[in-house]
């Protein structure tokens, strides 16, 4: 494994579309934020220190309630967040080897669709830990720029819904989807984190189902590729 700036700039060339449909999601996250009384340093701070666009949302969704929920808000992060144990598991294999500060500012920038960008590039023989960083890295700024931009004119945006910037979400998950689909071995764990997603987020209170899903498609994938 290398770790060079030809990386990072490939992984920043490579993420510019989904650089954009975040930034998307990050103006509706401002929007929200000017409604939960967020101040414009709060949904900086918020962006640029949690960077983790699904927890910032439930946090926001608790952010108006009497008394202030600190334990939900923190204990609801950890759940919708624990994704990343298994993200981050998948990456040492190539990351093992290299300087820790390396790994650790490559992993700060992470988010699923990075990682979902290099995965994809280490499976077609990318060998260039610097992609990662890059990927992560142009996520970031369109991230935190889009929340702060958000935040100053959300009161021209009352309901983002209109713009159909909504939809920035699903459509960034399903070209990440396209463009790891390997074929039909997909087609198992796939449906099988799918239906467990399903039923959980219908039987059992709060995020669960995110982690649920994941680990049950890992494990369904594992055991397939095993074989």
């Amino acid at each position: 494994m290398t770790f060079t700036l030809t990386g990072m700039l490939l992984g920043a060339k490579r993420t510019i579309p989904l650089a954009i449909s975040g930034f998307a999601i990050g103006i509706v996250f401002g929007v929200l934020a000017r409604q939960a009384k967020l101040s414009i340093m709060d949904a900086l701070l918020m962006s640029g220190l949690v960077y983790a666009g699904a927890s910032q949302f439930v946090a926001l969704s608790l952010w108006t309630a009497i008394p202030f929920p600190v334990t939900t808000i923190i204990l609801t992060t950890f759940i919708v967040n624990m994704r990343h144990l298994l993200m981050g598991a998948s990456l040492r294999p190539w990351f093992s080897k290299l300087s820790p500060w390396k790994v650790y500012t490559s992993v700060f920038f992470m988010v699923d669709e990075s990682w979902a960008l290099t995965m994809s590039d280490f499976a077609k023989g990318g060998r260039d830990a610097g992609f990662l960083f890059g990927s992560g890295f142009i996520l970031y700024l369109a991230w935190v720029s889009s929340a702060v931009i958000g935040r100053t004119v959300g009161a021209w945006i009352q309901n983002p819904a209109q713009w159909g910037l909504d939809f920035a979400f699903t459509a960034v998950f399903t070209a990440l989807l396209v463009g790891m689909w390997k074929g039909k071995s997909n087609l198992l764990p796939w449906a099988v984190a799918a239906v467990v997603a399903v039923a959980a987020a219908h039987w059992l209170p709060g995020k669960w189902y995110i982690l649920l899903g994941g680990i049950a498609g890992s494990v369904v994938g594992a055991i397939t590729d095993a074989k």
